[in-house]
């Protein structure tokens, strides 16, 4: 493996070569070119789904350009959080300071589109110049009434992970604001679904169905109003716990909600998560009967379709690269279930106890990384000679610059894959890029025939 630098051994492990000890959860390696993001970019990614909110942010224009809709976060109702607004500062604002700037473009913003609330977003530059973001977001909220949140974000070491944590702090402080009348004993609030392709409406239909009340979505089709009275709720259902587990954390120190960690993605996981939530209302049996029930009548058509793609898939190799652990190991299942054979596995953010999970669920001479960069992945993909590589935005052009496959499991898609159904559609979207015959054209694996 020419492309892995030193200083990174210890974040890759080959299962089967020796002890699972892994190296996790720590900084990226200068010059590496991680493929994780900043600080900035992490707070955006959790707060962007709330629709009926301004999201400003205050720095260069550049910054407000790299997350300007990058992610789908489909609403339901108001579509605010898709302008991206800026305050665009300039080399007289880095002198002068641009409180003045960040005070009018508030107050404008706020007068012209009358949102529930506001996230205003600090990026390096702030941090650098000094910007009494807390004051400004202070004073415009006593001005017009409505919360205006600063959201410490800026910096780069700290990375995603980092803004995740950025952004949970800023959205906690609208819990307890609002009244819980009316809320059900058998209620959740979902938890880091961010609504790519419509997805929290297909899982807050399921819940339905159970009878229970679902009191907010954060963040996915979120709204000010519903977070301010999430804390009535009975139970946190945490999906993607490296984005909202802080969150999660903090209702249940300051409010008492408990959480459950679930994943939405693939058979096993999706039945799991509606059973762990049922399990909770024990005091209801009904709940886990109609849980088993949905999850009946699921899966009595769905086996069946899936079973026709796996006869072209039985034994096709896969790769994924994802930014939360969580989504990998749903991924493993999903393919194990397709046939197929996952020989990477790899996350941005993920936990020493996210990567001994993979280490249990994975075959013997898996490669399993943290943080990697395009040079390693690159590397691996090739010596794996894998069919198809799962993963995001910036995992898209190495995939097909090598002549692989690619699925798309992050912020770009358009076909939900959660729930039973996003099972279906995750198959026929692994068999028709698999099965296409555009890959025998292909140098690499043209030379390989």
């Amino acid at each position: 493996m020419t492309g892995i630098l030193r200083e990174r051994e210890q974040q890759i492990h080959r299962k089967g070569d020796s002890p699972f000890e892994f190296a996790c959860n720590k900084e990226s390696l200068a010059g590496a070119v991680s493929q994780r993001a900043c600080v900035f970019c992490g707070s955006r990614v959790v707060l962007y789904p709330i629709a009926d909110a301004i999201h400003l942010v205050h720095g260069p224009i550049g910054c407000a350009a790299y997350t300007w809709d990058i992610r789908g976060a489909l609403s339901s109702g108001p579509e605010l959080h898709r302008l991206s607004f800026s305050t665009d500062l300039q080399e007289r604002d880095v002198i002068f300071g641009g409180e003045k700037k960040l005070h009018q473009a508030l107050c404008e913003l706020i007068d012209r589109h009358d949102p529930k609330g506001a996230f205003v977003y600090s990026t390096c530059i702030v941090g650098i110049i000094g910007d009494d973001l807390e004051g400004i977001c202070k004073r415009v909220s006593q001005e017009k009434g409505i919360p205006v949140i600063p959201v410490q974000s800026e910096g780069f070491k700290g990375n995603k992970r980092a803004g995740y944590n950025a952004a949970c702090r800023a959205m906690f402080r609208l819990v307890g604001m609002g009244d819980t009348t009316g809320i059900s004993p058998h209620s959740i609030n979902i938890l880091g679904d961010f609504n790519l392709a419509g997805e929290i409406w297909i899982i807050r239909e399921y819940f339905e169905r159970m009878g229970i009340q679902v009191v907010a979505n954060i963040t996915g089709d979120g709204r000010i109003g519903d977070i301010q009275r999430s804390h009535g709720a009975a139970l946190n259902v945490v999906q993607c716990s490296g984005a909202t587990m802080d969150f999660a954390k903090l209702m249940q120190e300051d409010y008492g909600v408990p959480f459950l960690r679930v994943s939405y993605f693939g058979v096993e996981d999706m039945a799991e998560a509606l059973y762990s939530v049922a399990r909770f209302f024990e005091d209801d049996p009904s709940i886990l009967q109609r849980a088993q029930e949905l999850v009946r009548s699921e899966l009595s058509t769905l086996y069946s379709q899936l079973n026709e793609y796996r006869k072209d898939l039985e034994g096709k190799t896969a790769a994924i690269y994802v930014g939360g652990a969580f989504k990998a190991f749903s991924l493993v299942k999903a393919f194990r279930l397709l046939g197929m054979d996952v020989v990477m596995v790899g996350s941005q953010t993920g936990t020493q106890a996210d990567y001994q999970e993979l280490h249990e669920i994975t075959d013997e001479g898996t490669i399993i990384v943290d943080d990697s960069n395009p040079l390693e992945l690159s590397d691996f993909l090739k010596e794996k000679d894998v069919d198809i590589f799962v993963g995001g935005v910036k995992e898209r052009p190495i995939a097909y610059k090598l002549g692989i496959g690619f699925c798309d499991h992050n912020h770009e898609r358009k076909e939900a894959l959660e729930g039973f159904v996003g099972m279906l559609n995750f198959a026929k979207e692994v068999h028709s890029t698999v099965m296409s015959p555009i890959w025998q054209f292909v140098p690499r694996r043209a030379q390989s025939k």
